[in-house]
Formats: C-alpha cells, structure tokens, sequence
C-alpha cells in the first residue's frame, strides 16, 4: 500500500444536549435529531458501539482504521506508538453544545491504578463557534473542599463551585484527567482527546427523563436521564489550587501562513494553521502520523502536481507516517488544526 491521506466516514452521535449546529462543518444530520457529537477518527475497543471509523477514500475504503493499522502499521503509524490493543491512540471529534453538558470528570491516574477497567482521558477543547455570554466551566474554584462539594452535589448547587470561563471563537483549553468540567451552551468545539469514552458524572443540570409518548419520536440515546456517577468523581477530581491557565506560544508567521502551537502535552500536541494570503507549503515526514482538522475554509492536499484530497470546513485527514512528497494548499483565511503524536524518544534524552 502506497501511503495517502485517509479520510473517514463521520460517526454522529445523538445527544440529549446537541443540536444541529454541525451541519455548518459539512455533516449529513439525519433529519429530526439533535445530534451533539461527530467522531471524526476513532479507534476504541471493540466492545464500544460506533467507536470505530471507516475510512472512505482510496484503496483502503471500507476498511476500519483498526484492519488498516494491523495490515500496514509502518505505513500509517510509523514510529508512533499505538494503545495496548493496537489503536490509534487518539479520539477527534466535533461536539455541538445546544444545551449545556453534564457536570463530569474523567479518571486520573491513581484512580486508573486502583481500577484498572478505567481509562485516563485527557482532553483539549478548540472552540469554533460560540454565542455571545456562553462559558465552559473548567476546574474547581480554589477553596472548595471535597466536603463542600459534595454537598453542593445535593443541594443542586453544585456549579456555583466551578470555574467559568468565557467562551472565546479561537481559543484553547486544555483539560487533563482529574478535571471536573462542563461545555456551556451554545458552543461548537473541536475536541482532541485520549482515546478513552470513561465519564464519571456528578450533575446534569436537573434534567428530566423524557416521557414514553415523547420517546417513540426519539433516539433511544435520548429517552432517558442519564445515570451519575458522584462516588467515583469524588475519587477523581482535583481539588486546591487550579492548574495554571495553558496559554498558546507566540505565532511564528512564514510565507503567508501564521502557526500557532496550543497544547503541548505528554499526550498529543495541537498546532493552529492561519493562511494569511493563499499558501502552499511541503508536508513534512517526521515518521510519525498527524490528524488535519479543516475548521474553516477550504484547501487541498497534492502530491507531485496531483490533487490527492480536496478539503471543505469540516473535513479530517489522517497524514499517515509514510506519506512523502506531499503539498498542503489553504486558500487565503483557511484554518486548520494539525494535530501531532508525540515521539516515542521524547523524555529519554536529557
């Protein structure tokens, strides 16, 4: 198999809390659903339903990314390093926040050494769309106990204790396990994560259970109040001092193009692409695979003088590691998020 850009079969997602907002990024909704999530690459364990992405172009469509990846590992995965079943070891989505998420956390790593069923999931929010006022919440303000916040838990006040964060078009937020959190209303993201769907949940915003008259005209993903989880959160969430806000590294600008790196992390690290003029530019092997989010405008990808990929807001490519002689091209005021694994020498050398 001679490498190139994958593109996959969007899996949407019906939710309680979503909406139609991801029709704007190029998704085919079925009519009548709120649809709050578009996993766009996924490659989760086997027992997890619609968790695992089928790729829809070239010589490998109608292949999973899993049968991809243990027919051609070299090819796509490189020197990168894949889960323990043999995984992509990220999970990319887009999620539309019609109403607000579920109060949740996911495990941290001394929850994950004493069970090990659960997974760490350390995730990063790029909000692309977002109405005047909304807000995420994102840690646990500074002097509540675990005490006080179970009892808020109770009371239903507990997101008096959270931090809320105005909801910028552009910016990125980082949450690593242990995190309690929540996306406000009215908020479309693009969110890279670890490839792990464990939710603990401690408040869903007092909403009802839909009625069974209501729910015959409903997926049966939304017929129901969904279950909390407050013992194992309370296990989990980082209480004290907030980690420091991740603030984004100076833009580097070069020939029309202004990079932006956003998150650096032990898991992925996401980069922000800004054509200024209409750009072209080489696409570089670093022997590692690399996820491209279009999140505004439209590009292509060549290879040799010949179009490969053409790309519209919304679309994600897997660059597999061996793709070679590659060429981006934005058109002027495109914006892509360029998502990168980590070396696996990284950390080994002093």
């Amino acid at each position: 198999m001679t490498p190139y850009p994958l593109l996959f079969r969007p899996i949407l997602k019906p939710k309680v809390w979503g909406g139609r907002a991801l029709a704007s990024l190029g998704k085919d909704l079925p009519p009548g659903q709120s649809i709050g999530e578009s996993w766009e690459l996924a490659d989760l364990p086997e027992g997890i339903e619609g968790g695992r992405s089928v790729i829809a172009n070239g010589e490998l469509a109608g292949k999973t990314l899993r049968q991809a990846i243990a027919d051609h590992r070299a090819e796509i995965m490189g020197d990168a390093r894949t889960t323990a079943e043999g995984g992509f070891p990220l999970l990319i989505k887009y999620l539309d926040a019609r109403e607000n998420l579920s109060v949740q956390v996911h495990p941290d790593h001394a929850y994950v050494q004493k069970h090990p069923e659960a997974h760490l999931k350390s995730e990063a929010w790029v909000i692309i769309q977002a109405h005047p006022g909304s807000v995420i919440y994102k840690g646990v303000k500074p002097r509540v106990t675990a005490g006080q916040f179970a009892d808020d838990i109770r009371k239903g006040s507990v997101v008096d204790d959270l931090i809320a964060v105005p909801a910028i078009a552009g910016e990125c937020h980082y949450l690593p396990s242990g995190t309690c959190h929540a996306l406000g209303a009215g908020i479309v993201v693009a969110e890279i994560q670890t490839p792990s769907d464990t939710t603990f949940r401690v408040y869903d915003w007092d909403r009802p259970a839909v009625s069974p008259a209501a729910s015959a005209a409903r997926s049966p993903a939304l017929t129901a109040a969904r279950e909390l989880h407050i013992e194992q959160a309370l296990e989990c969430i980082h209480f004290g001092q907030p980690d420091k806000p991740h603030k984004p590294k100076s833009p580097i600008e070069v020939r029309g193009v202004r990079t932006t790196q956003l998150v650096e992390s032990e898991y992925f690290e996401i980069e922000r692409v800004d054509a200024i003029t209409m750009a072209r530019f080489p696409i570089v092997n670093s022997g590692l695979p690399e996820v491209w989010m279009l999140i505004s405008g439209s590009g292509r990808i060549e290879n040799q003088g010949r179009p490969l990929v053409d790309l519209q807001a919304g679309a994600t490519v897997l660059m597999p590691a061996g793709f070679d002689h590659g060429l981006a091209v934005l058109a002027r005021s495109a914006c892509m998020l360029r998502v990168k694994l980590p070396s696996p020498i990284k950390g080994l050398m002093a």
